[in-house]
């Protein structure tokens, strides 16, 4: 059992760097889940057959122990050098391939329920949702808050919130579901969203859009021009670039399902969003790869809400909600 331990331990390692070295496309939550069965099946065995098993040697050689004992005893040899509770603790200790497997298996599935149905980390790794969020914010994303889903499938058994604009949603990249990306909801199903001359309008209705102090960036070391934005009952910020063009030609859009909800001029887009499906927008309107250009994000693809900035080790005051 120790040499198929070894291999097996020596193949998550090896998978755990190939994904670090970029030699494949790593998938945490099904790593997680294969390493929660491998370890459960170990911690099964040594609960119900190992563990039960060294015992009953350990038994055994007490018993063994003890008629020695008795039989030196008759002969009138009483003094003995007694190793029997060493040889005992020997006996019964967890060998080094359950230590590494059954012992694991309770912090990793607690690791894996946590994370699949309450809150999940993730690391910002891009400047499109500044201001909100900077690179290399640590967050946390409410898992259960837009219903309870099975881990790996993320297939939804249990509703609760439907997305709200103004959320900012993590989800599954339509186009390259194995990445996770982080957005604002800026169209719920049935809307008519038109962002033209970098003015959002819902449904007809231009959203209130008030100039702030400018945002000074300091990973690019640009100011950038500031506001905030009302949808509904919800506030916040977000960046506009007079450098970039508010206009967008179809060559520059991928194709997508219900593209034809979509229409693309020299002064924006028109989208209608169709039944199950969320239009996103990043805060830093003018560098985010968005709904604008790789279209709706459907519900199968939502994984939670973010709400927290729980650590950014270059600047500690960005903890706190963000909502």
């Amino acid at each position: 059992m120790s040499s198929i331990t070894a291999v097996v331990l020596a193949a998550f390692v090896g998978y755990g760097a190939a994904w670090y070295f970029g030699v494949v496309e790593g998938n945490f939550s099904l790593l997680l889940f294969l390493a929660s069965v491998v370890t459960g099946i170990y911690w099964l065995a040594e609960r119900f057959y190992f563990l039960p098993q060294r015992y009953r040697a350990a038994a055994a050689l007490e018993e063994s122990a003890a008629r020695r004992q008795t039989e030196l005893a008759e002969k009138g040899i009483n003094q003995l050098d007694n190793h029997v509770d060493e040889a005992r603790t020997r006996l019964i200790m967890q060998p080094w391939w359950l230590d590494w497997t059954a012992g694991l298996f309770p912090v990793i599935v607690v690791v894996f329920l946590l994370r699949s149905f309450l809150f999940e980390p993730f690391k910002i790794p891009s400047g499109s949702m500044i201001p909100t969020l900077l690179v290399n914010d640590l967050i946390l994303v409410n898992k259960f808050h837009y219903g309870v889903r099975l881990p790996v499938l993320n297939i939804k058994v249990l509703d609760n919130n439907s997305p709200q604009r103004g959320d900012v949603m993590v989800f599954r990249y339509p186009p390259k579901p194995s990445l996770d990306y982080i957005k604002r909801v800026v169209g719920v199903p049935g809307d008519e969203i038109a962002y033209l001359n970098k003015k959002l309008t819902i449904n007809g209705k231009p959203l209130v859009k008030t100039p702030l102090p400018e945002f000074f960036d300091e990973d690019t070391l640009r100011y950038a021009k500031q506001f905030e934005e009302v949808n509904g009952t919800r506030k916040y910020r977000l960046l506009n670039d007079d450098a970039r063009r508010s206009g967008l030609d179809e060559r520059e859009v991928m194709d997508f399902p219900f593209k034809e909800n979509c229409r693309y001029s020299s002064e924006g887009v028109v989208c209608k969003v169709p039944e199950g499906q969320y239009f996103m927008m990043g805060d830093n309107r003018d560098n985010s790869l968005d709904s604008r250009y790789w279209g709706f994000v459907p519900d199968k693809n939502i994984v939670g809400k973010a709400f927290f900035v729980w650590m950014n080790f270059g600047n500690l005051k960005r903890i706190g909600s963000f909502e």
